[in-house]
């Protein structure tokens, strides 16, 4: 399957990143809510979590600090980097953080843990579609990326590469940098850097097609 390289223009895109309407908010609450429960069903399967929370583990075991506020500080520290690459926060980067972290904690507590193989590669394959499907819904309303979709986009567009080789190698480098400083890293997290600049990029990809079709 041919994967999309750029973000498309969808009929809710935003004319700007506070320009909030409600056409937007299905798109951007069903995405960030099928990327927080994406993010739930990783830890659930307790083969390792994504390489952001490696990171967090491994900040919080050398700052001895709890892994939220680990993931607080990194927030702040990406949101920082934003601003050589004149990125801008808006209002879906507010919903992220928000909506991502409630229905990550809500999943967790809700969905039981895989013990059964079967049932944790489930959980793994589901989490890094289900993360994909979020993020090309949520990227293509155009009202300001969540802190880590906000630099891979940035980059996107000052570097001229495609947004799955971006992401791939903040994922990667990210992922490294969590191991070495002591995070967990099991399977899973492998397995979803390896594969969600590409879930992303097909995501895009179908997203882009089923709206042309539409209007057709």
């Amino acid at each position: 399957m041919k994967l999309s390289h750029a973000i498309p223009t969808t009929p809710w895109r935003a004319a700007s990143t506070w320009g909030i309407r409600p056409r937007m908010v299905a798109p951007l609450v069903g995405g960030l809510t099928a990327f927080g429960v994406g993010e739930g069903l990783l830890v659930q399967s307790q083969w390792g979590a994504s390489p952001w929370t490696v990171f967090a583990q491994g900040i919080a075991k050398q700052a001895s600090i709890s892994i939220g506020w680990a993931t607080a500080v990194i927030s702040c520290a990406v949101l920082m980097l934003w601003v050589p690459l004149r990125e801008r926060p808006g209002f879906g980067t507010v919903a992220n953080v928000i909506i991502i972290a409630y229905v990550l904690d809500l999943t967790t507590t809700t969905v039981a843990v895989a013990h059964n193989p079967a049932l944790k590669i489930l959980y793994v394959v589901g989490a890094v579609a289900l993360i994909g499907v979020g993020s090309a819904f949520y990227l293509t309303c155009g009202l300001g990326p969540g802190p880590r979709d906000g630099l891979m986009t940035s980059l996107h567009r000052h570097l001229h590469v495609s947004v799955v080789y971006v992401r791939l190698s903040i994922e990667v480098t990210i992922l490294i940098v969590g191991w070495l400083l002591g995070g967990t890293v099991g399977v899973a997290t492998a397995f979803f850097a390896a594969t969600i600049g590409f879930s992303i990029g097909a995501s895009l990809r179908v997203l882009d097609r089923l709206v042309n079709k539409s209007h057709s």
